[in-house]
């Protein structure tokens, strides 16, 4: 009960962090689609997808197998960590030395090809903090993170209402990532010293052992760019950067609302790692509450998109979008998927089935590639829409599977009906009063969603009194 506070506390506080983040991120996007335009947008966005690129590239699985060997009784964090931060600098420089040379022969203007530069060296840092991401999800401190990430982004918000004003023009705009990523690895750096004292190690023998321990999931990150993200690089291929601005527009909505199931599954990610052979009833305990979390926030998620989409899409980038609001409902899928398959790839990881993990994201690689290749150049952005939410489904199928099959783990979210007859009063609610105004409209119906939710039981008051109480998390101990 004492952990199951402390990691409600992290939920609330990184919640709270990472939404005000999102919605300055939004922000970010909407200043950036109003000065851009959709053409320059759409640079933006594939520049982006490159950074997501190089991320693939050099992940090499370091930071989810570091965060499970931290986490393992006795492990020895600062060698641990002392060797994967090492080894993570090496591979971000190597990709930094390499990426904008291959970059420098695809055809794009010359002003993309110079941001390029820009983007690598703001991909050192950003990969380099998030190495220590693990020390933070170990201590079930990741407030901590989400604080630092809010600074990072006020940060860079500001940069680009400065550039903006100015009218400094697009290299400056992507210089507002770099200053938010400098600040973020040199904030996250510092604290993570009240946790572990780590220097540099260049124990090639442990980097051997531990890369090919790791290497699984380093290959299923460089598959997941390619199903998450090679949609992008594609649509800049063989479309025009106005498309590639418009399917973003909706896409980056769905990826600014992604940190929610990413950030739930890493903080139990630790605890999963304990319990899954050594305690199992707990491992399901734990579970089921993600699960049954989940499903609360997909029911919402997709009821309000299929009501507010146009809204949305207007607030985010005003004229010239309004294409994007058909996106959107269709990425909605795509997100609720994303939801069950972070769910499903945790538990994958901890229970030591990453090499299936791999067979799978490959297969909805190929997929999402040859698909993509045939249907962008006749149907663009609505193709790269359709396709993105199937290969989620058979990513989150495929992984359920496995898990049901390989690890007799079966997820169950308590009250599920009740969750489904809650979207369904919230569906009736926008239904009849989409008429009026969209942040009232909005507000009314979320609240609409939070009450049913309680009358069906879903939501109980011991539920909300365990949350808020202090006690648990003045009690708790990692350690």
């Amino acid at each position: 009960m004492v952990i199951a506070r402390k990691i409600a506390y992290n939920v609330i506080v990184s919640s709270a962090s990472k939404i005000i983040s999102t919605v300055l991120a939004l922000l970010s996007i909407g200043l950036i689609t109003r000065y851009l335009g959709a053409f320059g947008f759409g640079e933006y966005a594939t520049l982006l997808a490159f950074l997501a690129l190089f991320s693939a590239i050099a992940d090499l699985g370091l930071y989810s197998t570091a965060t499970r060997e931290i986490s393992r009784p006795g492990a020895d964090e600062a060698k641990i960590i002392g060797n994967i931060f090492s080894l993570r600098i090496i591979t971000s420089v190597i990709v930094l030395l390499l990426s904008p040379a291959i970059f420098w022969f695809l055809p794009y203007p010359i002003e993309l090809k110079e941001a390029i530069f820009l983007i690598a060296i703001s991909f050192i840092f950003s990969s380099s903090y998030q190495v220590l991401n693990g020390v933070f999800q170990k201590n079930l401190a990741m407030d901590k993170v989400a604080f630092v990430e809010l600074i990072g982004k006020i940060i860079q918000v500001s940069m680009i209402f400065l550039v903006i004003k100015l009218d400094l023009g697009f290299l400056w705009i992507i210089s507002s990532l770099l200053f938010n990523m400098v600040f973020s690895f040199t904030a996250v750096y510092l604290l993570s010293k009240k946790y572990i004292s780590f220097r540099l190690r260049f124990d090639f023998e442990y980097w051997k052992v531990f890369v090919k321990e790791s290497y699984p999931l380093g290959i299923a990150a460089f598959i997941g760019f390619i199903y998450f993200k090679i949609d992008t690089i594609l649509l800049s291929v063989m479309k025009t950067s106005a498309e590639v601005g418009i399917y973003n527009a909706a896409y980056k909505v769905i990826e600014n609302i992604t940190f929610f199931p990413t950030m739930m599954a890493g903080l139990v990610f630790p605890i999963m790692s304990q319990t899954i052979f050594s305690d199992k009833a707990r491992f399901k305990d734990i579970s089921d509450k993600i699960y049954k979390i989940f499903w609360i926030f997909v029911v919402a998620l997709v009821v309000g998109t299929m009501f507010l989409s146009g809204g949305i899409v207007h607030l985010i980038g005003g004229s010239g979008f309004e294409k994007a609001a058909v996106v959107l409902k269709i990425l909605i899928f795509a997100l609720a998927a994303i939801f069950f398959s972070n769910f499903s790839n945790s538990i994958l990881i901890v229970g030591n089935k990453q090499k299936k993990l791999m067979v799978i994201m490959f297969l909805a690689a190929v997929f999402n590639v040859v698909a993509n290749l045939i249907f962008i150049p006749r149907y663009s952005y609505m193709a790269a829409a359709w396709i993105s939410v199937l290969t989620e489904l058979f990513v989150t199928g495929a992984t359920f599977y496995v898990i049901i099959k390989d690890l007799k783990y079966l997820p169950t979210a308590e009250n599920f009906y009740g969750i489904l007859s809650s979207g369904v009063v919230m569906a009736t609610y926008f239904f009849f009063f989409q008429r009026i105004n969209f942040f009232l409209l909005a507000i009314s119906g979320t609240a609409v969603y939070v009450i049913a939710l309680w009358l069906f039981g879903v939501i109980k008051a011991d539920d909300i009194k365990s949350i808020i109480s202090k006690k648990g998390v003045q009690e708790y101990n990692p350690l």
